[in-house]
């Protein structure tokens, strides 16, 4: 983890991935400022940082502003309400802080968001993330940004506090471009890792020494190695939740048919997330895709192996 001299940095949204990232900044001695819609998390509640009512105090007491939000809507609304950030900003008419939006959402919507900061003399990045709940807590998030260079650099060493591989993608908006690409391909990876696992146990091998077998070939992944251990241990508790995936894919496909796009996985993708959330799993981590794919089965993984079945492949 990166040490630097101790910045006064706001944090808002402290969920799954935003507490442990709010908790590396505190480690790394920063003053925080931090604002949650929900039940203050315990971890940061008895640490250090300051606990504000409201995002417009937030903005209004940190230099760098990060917001880790669910979607378009609740970045939109934390920016730009009667107590958002933009007012914050304004009442203390500050010059040069920087806000550093985290989370996923619509590059378009990005593009304007960071205009009308820029517009109160503040400077704007979009910085999404991935690695999941193990990135956050390991602070080895991949950062995926997009803003000026100089904004960019000013900022990563903050970055650096909750990631790794941290990447200037281009202006604005950039970082979340590439933030969908990167749903879209953890998207049929979990789709891929799902098919193979439960094809194999269909088959009447044992899922689980299947994906050790797997993970030492060209097969092998991140996904495969923490996801497809989920799937086998039928795990669901999130992680990144299967809304907010479906959510990202929405993005995709939106942006898609506005380019004139086919993405016709990635549409079989969302559908099966559709699915998971039909049948109650709209708060399933996102390897849950797996059980859509055991409905239309009828058969799950790790039933054959556990009733003895032995099934043959004709």
């Amino acid at each position: 983890m990166t040490t630097t001299q101790p910045l006064k940095i706001g944090f808002i949204g402290l969920g799954i991935m935003g507490t442990p990232m709010a908790g590396h900044l505190i480690s790394a001695g920063h003053l925080l400022f931090v604002h949650t819609r929900g039940k203050m998390p315990a971890a940061i509640a008895s640490s250090n940082a300051t606990l504000c009512d409201s995002a417009a105090d937030v903005a209004a007491r940190a230099d760098i502003v990060i917001l880790m939000l669910p979607d378009t809507p609740d970045v939109g609304s934390v920016l730009f309400a009667d107590q958002g950030v933009a007012a914050g900003i304004t009442a203390r008419s500050s010059k040069g802080k920087v806000v550093v939006d985290m989370s996923s959402i619509s590059p378009v919507e990005t593009k304007e968001f960071a205009k009308k900061i820029e517009a109160l003399g503040c400077d704007y990045l979009d910085a999404p993330v991935s690695g999941g709940d193990v990135g956050a807590k390991n602070a080895t998030l991949s950062i995926m940004c997009g803003g000026k260079p100089e904004v960019f650099e000013r900022v990563k060493p903050v970055l650096e506090c909750m990631g790794k591989n941290i990447t200037l993608v281009g202006g604005s908006g950039d970082g979340q471009t590439c933030k969908v690409a990167n749903q879209i391909v953890v998207a049929l990876t979990i789709n891929a890792v799902a098919e193979g696992l439960l094809f194999a146990a269909r088959a009447g091998a044992d899922p689980a020494k299947v994906r050790q077998a797997l993970m030492g070939g060209l097969a092998t992944s991140r996904i495969l190695d923490i996801l497809g251990e989920r799937m086998i241990k039928r795990n669901v508790e999130p992680g990144f939740r299967v809304a907010l995936h479906q959510k990202d894919l929405n993005l995709a496909l939106g942006a898609a048919k506005q380019l004139g796009l086919p993405l016709p996985a990635t549409a079989i993708a969302q559908q099966l997330f559709s699915v998971c959330i039909a049948n109650g799993g709209v708060a399933w981590d996102h390897s849950g895709m797996v059980r859509a794919l055991e409905k239309m089965a009828n058969f799950e993984i790790g039933q054959a192996v556990n009733s003895g079945e032995a099934v043959t492949v004709k």
